[in-house]
């Protein structure tokens, strides 16, 4: 039988990890630690026992990414997602992590000591949002303890994606408003101006004026899942493809832009087909899995348009001499060409 591809990509991975994880000190050491923190989160991590009745942190964590099919209005799975993501991250940047100078750094005991007090604040108030900040921030301290400074300095990034793994619950419920006032706004807006199809809104509601269909943008459409991965994947592209800060912060800042445009055209499409076929065929169009990945469709494209952009500007600051233009090369003083030479001998 023929080996599959697939196999042969498992088996590399199977053994390049093997090679890094014998490469790695300290593993026992770190790893015994992060068993007995994440523990101590397991049983003493919970104090609000009424909708999760269970002191682990670890179960509420899990409840909030999953939670029942009844509750629509919130909206955390994506924070499921980011553990990969950072795990991926720091097996892309192996071979720098474990290239560097890796010590026992007692002085982490103090990030330690801060995830202890922030847990200890959110168990008090009973804020289990405020434990899983101390959660992250302890295994922070944790790598920092096993490895040192310099390890931390360089998973920093990747590190600071868990903030994405909070969930925010009813706290996003003000962000969720505001999105969806505004993509009814822009919706109306550009079937005025744009479109010519007469709707009317209402608060975060759009309908015809003859009452043929009416859509309602509920807390779920509101965007604001696309807008965490779209911020994500934005974050992710830019402080990995780039290294001027003005470029990262750039491709970071368009994230809001265009997650908003993304979500403004599926309400578009929900529109014209509900003026094309009335109320039903817009349900259908609303509740198709497949049309729900049009938000990401025009959010990514003009990601990766203005990361390729940015890309070609980097590529013409450091062009080599000798693809300048003529005219610049004549401009040097002969002086100046040997100087060039000496320096490249």
């Amino acid at each position: 039988m023929d080996k599959q591809p697939t196999d042969g990509i498992l088996e590399e991975f199977r053994i390049e990890f093997l090679k890094c994880w014998n490469r790695l000190p300290n593993k026992a050491f770190f790893f015994v630690l992060l068993g007995a923190w994440l523990l101590l989160f397991q049983l003493v991590g919970n104090s609000t026992l009424g909708y999760v009745r269970t002191p682990s942190l670890l179960a509420w964590l899990y409840n909030a990414y999953n939670p029942p099919v009844e509750v629509t209005d919130i909206d955390d799975s994506f924070g499921a997602v980011v553990p990969f993501v950072v795990l991926g991250l720091f097996w892309w940047k192996r071979e720098k992590l474990l290239a560097l100078n890796i010590e026992t750094w007692w002085p982490s005991l103090l990030f330690i000591a801060l995830g202890l007090m922030i847990h200890a604040s959110g168990y008090v108030i009973q804020q289990p949002k405020v434990s899983v900040i101390g959660l992250f921030i302890g295994i922070y301290g944790l790598m920092g303890l096993a490895w040192g400074p310099a390890f931390l300095r360089e998973s920093f990034f990747p590190f600071c994606l868990f903030v994405f793994a909070v969930p925010l619950g009813s706290q996003a419920q003000p962000i969720t408003f505001r999105l969806r006032v505004l993509v009814c706004q822009l919706s109306e807006w550009v079937c005025h101006y744009a479109l010519a199809i007469d709707v009317v809104r209402n608060g975060t509601a759009l309908k015809d004026p003859t009452d043929h269909y009416q859509y309602e943008v509920a807390a779920a459409c509101s965007g604001i899942r696309s807008l965490i991965s779209i911020s994500m994947m934005a974050i992710v592209y830019g402080l990995v493809a780039f290294r001027p800060w003005w470029k990262r912060i750039l491709m970071i800042a368009s994230a809001v832009p265009l997650a908003i445009l993304g979500n403004l055209f599926r309400m578009l499409t929900i529109v014209i087909a509900a003026e094309m076929g009335g109320q039903e065929v817009s349900n259908k169009v609303h509740e198709s899995t497949i049309l729900g990945i049009i938000p990401y469709i025009p959010a990514i494209l003009g990601l990766f348009t203005l990361g390729h952009f940015l890309e070609g500007k980097q590529k013409k600051s450091t062009r080599p001499e000798s693809e300048k233009p003529e005219s610049s090369r004549d401009n040097q003083t002969p002086g100046t060409v040997a100087l060039a030479k000496e320096a490249q001998i």
